[in-house]
């Protein structure tokens, strides 16, 4: 009789153990989440504060087309990006913004380049990533006005050029579209 429950015991130890584990996970995934969360909530106080209305004169900046581009709303939801083609988050994440462009004509995008050496860089990223909205070549003074501490960054503006979201770090397609809205 002791040997009928022993494999019905085993079957109850692993049923157990594989619950055990699946607690385990989902407490540590809980718990990066929040971690994360707080990381970044802590990091983003070093950016412009959300309703903070850009009314300085606009910030006029040249594109790799050798055109000029103003840093600021031009009557719809503006996403201002800062990236570096050094970065490898930029790299992750820089898809999901032109997503958001080619899928959204309500948002526009302005992403600016900093902290690089040669303009090279920014057209081997651009080219790479199949970039297909103006990319502004970006300097000191940009990343001082907009207190750019990290890469990517990013500010959404609103049609009246006041910073409704920003953010710092990878974001997805939901999260950029959703901070958009």
């Amino acid at each position: 009789m002791a040997g009928l429950n022993n494999p019905l015991h085993e079957i109850c130890n692993k049923q157990l153990e594989g619950i055990i584990l699946i607690r385990s996970v989902l407490l540590q995934g809980i718990m990066f989440f929040l971690v994360f969360q707080g990381t970044s909530f802590f990091r983003e106080t070093s950016m412009l504060a959300k309703a903070t209305e850009l009314t300085q004169e606009a910030i006029i900046l040249p594109t790799l087309m050798g055109k000029s581009l103003a840093i600021k709303s031009q009557g719809k939801k503006t996403v201002v990006y800062f990236f570096a083609p050094w970065c490898q988050i930029c790299h992750l994440s820089i898809s999901n913004l032109q997503a958001i462009y080619q899928s959204n004509k309500n948002i526009d995008i302005i992403a600016i380049a900093l902290d690089y050496n040669d303009v090279s860089e920014i057209e081997a990223f651009s080219q790479q990533h199949e970039i297909g909205f103006a990319i502004a070549l970006g300097n000191e003074k940009v990343k001082q006005a907009f207190n750019v501490t990290a890469y990517p960054s990013y500010y959404v503006l609103n049609e009246q050029n006041t910073i409704t979201g920003r953010s710092m770090g990878y974001s997805s397609e939901l999260g950029l579209y959703l901070r958009a809205l």
